[in-house]
């Protein structure tokens, strides 16, 4: 099993949403459908900009606690390294 930190966002340079899980395809169509009320679906995150995988449940859940923490900037200068034209990675993952 896969476990992932992700990034999901409005648009380039929007507003973004850190999060951890072992369903990345799952989670991410989650965040599109809005199928839970919160920060995402009031804020429209649904465009997975960055993600990373990590060999634990624990590991991808502190990178996401790590990352939450970080300036707006950092942020912007994580998901620009892997992804500089903002793509939906979304459907890489398939």
């Amino acid at each position: 099993m896969a476990f992932y930190t992700y990034m999901v966002a409005t648009a380039r340079n929007g507003t973004i949403y850190t999060g951890s899980t072992d369903g990345l395809i799952r989670r991410t169509s989650q965040h599109r459908a809005k199928t839970f009320a919160g920060f995402t679906a009031k804020y429209g995150c649904a465009v997975l900009v960055w993600c990373e995988q990590h060999p634990t449940r624990h590991d991808a859940f502190v990178r996401e606690r790590r990352i939450k923490k970080w300036n707006r900037v950092w942020k912007l200068e994580l998901i620009e390294k892997m992804n500089p034209g903002w793509r939906d990675l979304f459907e890489d993952l398939f």
